[in-house]
């Protein structure tokens, strides 16, 4: 499969199949694709938790719920996937590489981190995984943690105090289409996406100039 049509092709799959696993070596596989995703002074400063034990599954879904209660149609969906990976970034590899003399910010200050480059990096990463999943057949959704919850879950498993959960990423097989109504809102044209320029002039406006 090449790019553009696992581009086209990916989109966030939320009814997964419990009964067909990831085929073994897919995890590997796929994080190794991530390790491909650029970052910033190539710091490489994301881990990747994998959950594919089913007691480990569990646990995640117990400890990341914000209240008790019957499980809604989504947990259902997405709980039935048989792979969790969630998507750590670590905040101090990027202050202690670019503390380095080839960066020489040896102040360690935050200021000069508008963007936090360890989330983003964390995200190019997650892209990645996304792509590969689809190259490999795979069905997957990237979706959030409850901020609640971030203290529990990193608890749960030994995740560094340190490390951000940037995201979770559950991997699978789809068990049923199911197109989200935010869909509905289709994709924004390219003339209010793009700007040439200047921002509000669009490739039109700057050929007539």
């Amino acid at each position: 499969m090449d790019l553009l049509e696992a581009v086209s092709r990916r989109r966030m799959v939320r009814r997964f199949d419990p009964d067909r696993d990831v085929p073994p070596g897919t995890v590997e596989h796929l994080v190794r694709l991530a390790q491909r995703a650029p970052s910033a002074g190539h710091t490489q400063g994301w881990d990747v938790l994998a959950l594919t034990r089913p007691t480990d599954r569990e646990r995640f879904w117990e400890v990341t719920r914000e209240r008790d209660g019957e499980r809604d149609r989504w947990l259902r969906g997405v709980s039935a996937a048989p792979v969790l990976l969630v998507m750590l970034a670590d905040r101090t590899a990027y202050l202690d590489r670019y503390a380095e003399p080839d960066k020489g910010w040896t102040d360690r200050s935050l200021d000069r981190w508008p963007i936090p480059y360890w989330d983003t990096d964390t995200a190019m990463a997650a892209m990645i995984v996304l792509l590969g999943a689809v190259d490999a057949g795979l069905g997957a959704l990237f979706f959030g943690v409850p901020g609640s919850r971030h203290d529990a879950l990193k608890a749960a498993y030994a995740v560094p105090p340190d490390r951000r959960v940037v995201g979770v990423i559950a991997l699978g097989h789809e068990a049923e289409r199911v197109r989200s109504p935010s869909l509905r809102r289709g994709r924004r044209p390219l003339e209010e996406v793009l700007h040439h320029g200047r921002f509000g002039e669009s490739a039109a406006t700057t050929s007539e100039a």
